[in-house]
């Protein structure tokens, strides 16, 4: 700067650094801003499918014993099955003219 410059455009060429430094410090946040945000999203999706695992897992348990409960109970059935057939043939073998 020459000492013969005016102050208020050296004020200004001044100002005027600072506002570029101001902008390259924004850019920069901005970019670590939305850095920070994919990574947020990434985690997300990896807490989304930590909760997906668990809840397929607890549905999986929740099959299991659904099965198991169908089973015995099928297997209850059968027997009921077997002891009407007993009963029928029962009945049948003691009515007269059998």
């Amino acid at each position: 700067m020459s000492p013969d410059e005016r102050p208020e455009l050296r004020t200004l060429r001044e100002l005027e650094d600072v506002a570029d430094l101001v902008a390259g410090e924004l850019s920069a946040f901005r970019a670590r801003a939305l850095k920070a945000e994919a990574a947020c999203e990434e985690l997300q999706a990896e807490a989304d499918m930590i909760g997906s695992r668990t809840r397929i897992h607890d549905l999986e348990s929740e099959n299991q014993a659904l099965h198991l409960r169908v089973d015995t109970a099928r297997g209850r059935v059968e027997q009921l099955v077997r002891r009407l057939r007993f009963l029928e043939d029962q009945i049948t073998s003691e009515q007269p003219g059998s």
